[in-house]
């Protein structure tokens, strides 16, 4: 059994900063990639940032230069640093995660999603 759990959503200003953090455990054997997804109401979920276990990172063109993903293999678990929020940043923020439980047969784990608003 393998379990994302995220943490460090909320309501913050515009302009302001958050930090996602969220932490894999289980019977895992290999994480191939960590990220982070969102969704507003009414829109698809859609990628924010992912990061590959050789440290190779992609963004979403709407939040490049303003939020960074970084990773601790040690602890299988990915960050999503958040600056210069803005309202359309809104939404619940899904951590996803492609590894094996056995060798050779990688699937995508979700966690339930932690809420991230952004308002004055």
């Amino acid at each position: 059994q393998v379990r994302l759990v995220e943490s460090g959503g909320g309501l913050v200003q515009p302009g302001g900063s958050l930090r996602l953090s969220c932490a894999a455990s289980g019977s895992i054997f290999s994480i191939n990639a960590m990220g982070w997804y969102r969704q507003a109401p009414g829109n698809q979920r859609n990628l924010v940032a992912r990061i590959t276990s050789a440290g190779s990172t992609i963004y979403a063109d709407s939040v490049k230069g303003r939020f960074t993903i970084t990773r601790d293999s040690a602890k299988n678990t990915v960050y999503l640093q958040m600056k210069s929020l803005k309202p359309g940043d809104t939404a619940v923020y899904y951590c996803n995660a492609v590894l094996s439980t056995v060798p050779g047969a990688a699937d995508a784990y979700w966690g339930r999603g932690t809420q991230v608003t952004v308002s004055s």
